[in-house]
């Protein structure tokens, strides 16, 4: 069976060229970017080249690129390295981050931290007006997601990047559903940013933070003096290439890779809404790979097994402790209704994705919808 791969959200297959750029640094040849020796020496002049390609794509200071383990860490490096000596102040964020954030921040609030997290509504993104309204004196920081992963709702960016800056109040963004989908840059105002290599086509295990060189935190990571101080630990030189890789293939793919997205998303939606009844969740503009789609009278999780079974892999809600799969908690929040929650599911492109594939998982979909309708 030719299995069709529609979770790219959760993760990517890696590119053949990151890997051929990978093994090169994986020879039995040994590669610290600490050592002063000669081999030492050849690694760390890797990592430069790396730091600096990344530095470049981001159009930021090769300083500001902190190479980390992936989204998850770098969103903790800031989030804690700013609360590390002190848990007084308040923190802005919305009811629809991601677990890296929302985990983080209610553990920050049993240290003493005061969080307000914003409703996003069916619009499925904090608006703007609502940030600059919700700020207050003891603000220390805004932390909110470029793009919400199960849903590819956009928040307005560079406007709330210039509420921040005129504020002059920290913003982290966690832009790890953004890369790889649009091209972009970093507005004046985002403080720190934080970046996962496997949802572009890298490796997992490797990611960064854009840190602004003016913006002090305490390391997350004690030890070594690496990554400028703020994370210690040997670099992973080869996922750190692996990624570096993976941007300069962005500059070759993208816009057009952008664009070719777009249309199969948009015609993924268009023949749905021709043949079944479906609801695409989140009011607001969305990035060009996500359908997050409700099949009203089904169960998400019976069209994603039966999906699964004819070789389709999507997504729905999240797996809760018990191992269910349960409403996610993104899309209640949202203000849906339980039935419309629990038959969403996420369809999430690549730059690999193909028409053909499109097509089948229209097909598939549709038969199974009608089935399942059937046999109710």
């Amino acid at each position: 069976m030719n299995r069709i791969y529609l979770d790219n959200n959760a993760t990517t297959g890696v590119d053949p060229r990151v890997l051929t750029a990978m093994l090169e640094t994986l020879s039995p040849s040994p590669a610290n970017p600490s050592s002063t020796h000669y081999f030492g020496q050849e690694a760390r002049n890797l990592l430069s080249k790396a730091r600096g390609n990344c530095a470049e794509f981001f159009q930021v200071k090769p300083n500001e690129i902190i190479f980390t383990s992936g989204g998850t860490e770098s969103l903790n490096t800031v989030l804690r390295g700013l609360f590390e000596a002190s848990s007084h102040g308040h923190i802005l964020s919305s009811d629809v981050e991601h677990s890296a954030v929302f985990n983080t921040l209610t553990a920050l609030e049993k240290r003493g931290v005061n969080v307000t997290y914003l409703p996003a509504g069916l619009w499925g993104a904090v608006r703007p007006e609502a940030v600059a309204q919700a700020i207050r004196s003891d603000t220390r920081l805004i932390v909110l997601s470029a793009v919400n992963s199960e849903t590819g709702v956009k928040i307005d960016l560079e406007m709330i990047a210039r509420i921040a800056e005129n504020a002059g109040i920290p913003l982290l963004i966690d832009g790890v559903a953004l890369l790889g989908k649009e091209l972009f840059q970093i507005p004046s105002g985002v403080s720190a940013m934080a970046f996962s290599g496997h949802k572009l086509h890298a490796p997992k295990g490797v990611g960064m933070a854009f840190i602004r060189s003016s913006f002090r935190l305490a390391p997350l990571l004690t030890g070594g003096d690496q990554e400028y101080g703020k994370r210690a630990g040997t670099e992973n030189l080869s996922g750190i290439i692996g990624f570096s890789t993976a941007l300069s293939l962005l500059r070759e793919e993208l816009p057009a890779a952008t664009e070719r997205m777009h249309h199969l998303r948009d015609r993924f939606e268009q023949r749905l809404k021709e043949k079944l009844e479906v609801v695409v969740n989140g009011e607001g503009p969305r990035i060009v790979n996500t359908s997050n789609l409700s099949f009203p009278g089904l169960e998400g999780e019976s069209l994603l097994l039966h999906l699964d079974m004819e070789g389709v892999a999507v997504s729905h809600g999240s797996a809760c402790s018990s191992g269910a799969l349960e409403p996610s908690r993104i899309l209640r929040n949202m203000g849906l209704p339980k039935e419309r929650s629990r038959s969403a599911l996420r369809f999430s492109l690549s730059r690999w994705t193909t028409e053909a594939e499109i097509e089948r998982c229209i097909a598939t979909l549709i038969s199974l919808s009608n089935r399942l309708r059937l046999s109710k």
